[in-house]
């Protein structure tokens, strides 16, 4: 096996948060106090041993995830990409993203973080109704939540923001409403997620007493239908199943875990992809934390993945673009051939029933096939 060369991402996560949103399985503590001099040398001390182990590569991207990172003092964003930056020579269009919630208090801080070296930021907007907002137990209003949209335009040269559809009781004719004004706004980027029940979050509580239920299945194909053509009449098209961009605009981060290349992942909880080899840092922030003072990072687990894994993993990820995948790349990473990565009969058939679109050694879904992800990549799936 031939090792990725490609310019590597890094993820830091910054796990705690104000409050813990019940739709939310993220990895996300809230703590009373958090030691900020602590954080900074523990998530320096975990970058440097990452760095060692992945020597002689360069850096395209940045991306701090959490929790919420624009609750890291800017201070502590500036070392970790100074430190990254020494590691890894950065390419030239190098993107670095923070995740932000667009309160009053974190947008006061966008401006320094700007300075840090962030160029992008992504907003955990979720919703342009405040009922809604309500629901989903967000701090946050409308009018807040615009206020800071309104400030990040100012201080990043990318803007990208999130919001949640099919909630229970929403309308086609709302949702529509909704998302003509989050176009109106004119960022390059928006993140569109159907609102998903994920286990031991509260949401899962209360729709297993029946005191949640979403959108049925024709209505939440509809509200994805719909969400396709506004995005694409706007010149935002689908890039990836819950993704949508302007043309050169699309997440530099996102697209290397979706492409299946190495990526390093520092912090409690965080996933890499380096050579071949998946590493897993310890989750809980004080486990971690011990860890790194113990042991000089956080890594609880590094296990070489199996070509089938491998395999798996890269058409997990790479059917979920609109791009689809590259399947002569993806059986060289399972060092087998193409018809012993995909049934290309269950292939052909799916391609006549205009769920999927083959083309030489690329594959990928289709409009119709987006909805049925998951039941295409069971049936297709060696």
């Amino acid at each position: 096996m031939q090792p990725d060369q490609a310019p590597l991402a890094l993820y830091v996560h910054w796990p705690f948060c104000v409050s813990k949103c019940p739709y939310c399985d993220f990895n996300s503590h809230v703590r009373e106090a958090v030691d900020q001099a602590a954080w900074k040398d523990a998530l320096l001390a975990d970058l440097a041993h990452e760095a060692a182990a992945l020597p002689g590569r360069r850096l395209a991207s940045i991306f701090f995830g959490g929790g919420t990172p624009s609750l890291m003092p800017p201070a502590t964003v500036a070392a970790i990409i100074d430190a990254a930056c020494r590691y890894w020579p950065p390419t030239e269009n190098i993107e670095i993203t923070l995740e932000a919630n667009p309160s009053s208090v974190e947008a006061a801080r966008f401006a320094d973080i700007a300075a840090a070296g962030v160029n992008r930021v992504s907003l955990g907007v979720q919703a342009l109704d405040d009922g809604a907002l309500a629901f989903l137990e967000r701090a946050h209003g409308v009018d807040e939540a615009l206020a800071a949209l309104g400030v990040a335009q100012r201080h990043f040269t990318r803007v990208s923001f999130d919001l949640i559809y099919a909630r229970p009781g929403q309308s086609l004719a709302g949702w529509d409403a909704e998302l003509a004004r989050a176009l109106s706004f004119g960022t390059e980027h928006l993140s569109l997620y159907q609102l998903t029940i994920e286990p031991g979050t509260r949401f899962a509580t209360l729709a297993a007493r029946g005191a949640l239920t979403l959108p049925d299945g024709d209505l939440a194909a509809d509200l994805f239908e719909l969400t396709q053509a506004r995005t694409r009449a706007a010149g935002l098209p689908l890039y990836e199943v819950s993704n949508h961009a302007r043309p050169g605009a699309e997440s530099r981060h996102n697209l290397t875990y979706w492409r299946y290349r190495d990526y390093a992942g520092v912090g409690p909880g965080a996933h890499g992809r380096r050579d071949g080899r998946a590493t897993v840092r310890r989750r809980k922030p004080e486990n971690w934390i011990a860890a790194v003072d113990r042991n000089g990072h956080g890594v609880e687990r590094e296990d070489a993945l199996t070509p089938d894994e491998r395999v798996t993993e890269a058409l997990v990820m790479g059917l979920r673009m609109r791009e689809g995948v590259d399947l002569a790349r993806i059986a060289t990473l399972g060092e087998r051939t193409i018809g012993d990565v995909v049934r290309l009969d269950t292939v052909a058939l799916l391609a006549r029933q205009g769920l999927v679109a083959r083309d030489g050694d690329r594959l990928a879904l289709t409009p119709a096939g987006f909805p049925v992800l998951d039941a295409v990549l069971r049936e297709i799936a060696v």
